[in-house]
């Protein structure tokens, strides 16, 4: 694992964040001791499965769900004319 002072890790910081996404773990030290560890976050990727139609057959919309409660809102916001 890499180990990198705070000054190099400033003037560096963009490759350095970059080589972490890349699942290059380093630490961060201040005058030779480690303070942190920069590692990648398990953040989704475009690989991961697409969970379209996880609810199917569980959930129902109305054949009105467009038309619904339509007088009331007319009622509240106008009619427009």
């Amino acid at each position: 694992m890499n180990i990198v002072n705070i000054h190099e890790a400033k003037t560096h910081l963009s490759s350095l964040v970059e080589q972490a996404a890349n699942g290059e773990t380093f630490i961060i030290a201040k005058a030779g001791k480690p303070l942190v560890k920069v590692t990648a976050l398990d953040a989704p990727t475009g690989k991961q499965k697409r969970r379209t139609g996880f609810l199917s057959g569980q959930i129902t919309v109305p054949d009105d769900f467009d038309r619904m409660h339509s007088k009331k809102i007319e009622k509240l916001f106008g009619s427009g004319q």
